[in-house]
């Protein structure tokens, strides 16, 4: 990362999910990367308009708590042989991105192929090495849990590689 910064800046990273939403802020300080909260919003509720409603009010109050300058949030893709999982999706980062919104925060999309390959050169890195690649940028002594966490750290930590 060339030069860093001297003033703190706080990315949120997204991984949007219907009943787990994954989460991870980070900010940066020069050269130094750090996790200062990760985790995920549950939706329990039964409906699309509940889940929706639950999403929104869980990222909102990730928002409020920690004032990030910027939210990056993972892309929409859709497969050709399953175009709902996208609309359904959509409905996810509608309620994400009108948090972040209301609270003034532009929202940076990135495809997943970008984050993969901004932490590993690889587009199409795998799963497990995608894991590795997060623990060693961050220092952790274990692969990030959930899942959920884990696709937001990556996608907060290219947003930092890209940007800054």
């Amino acid at each position: 990362m060339p030069g860093g910064v001297s003033t703190p800046v706080r990315v949120l990273g997204i991984d949007p999910g219907l009943r787990i939403t994954g989460y991870a802020l980070l900010e940066l300080t020069g050269r130094k990367i750090r996790i200062v909260e990760a985790g995920v919003v549950k939706s329990r509720g039964e409906t699309l308009e509940e889940r929706i409603r639950d999403i929104y009010k869980g990222v909102r109050e990730v928002v409020e708590k920690f004032s990030p300058e910027s939210l990056a949030l993972e892309a929409l893709y859709s497969h050709y042989k399953r175009p709902m999982t996208a609309v359904l999706m959509g409905h996810a980062r509608g309620a994400i991105c009108l948090a972040a919104s209301l609270s003034g925060i532009p929202v940076v999309p990135y495809a997943a192929t970008a984050v993969k390959k901004a932490l590993t050169g690889n587009g199409r890195a795998p799963k497990d090495q995608m894991q590795r690649a997060i623990q060693n940028e961050l220092g952790l002594k274990t692969y990030p849990k959930p899942p959920d966490v884990a696709d937001a750290l990556a996608i907060a930590l290219c947003h930092l590689y890209t940007f800054l």
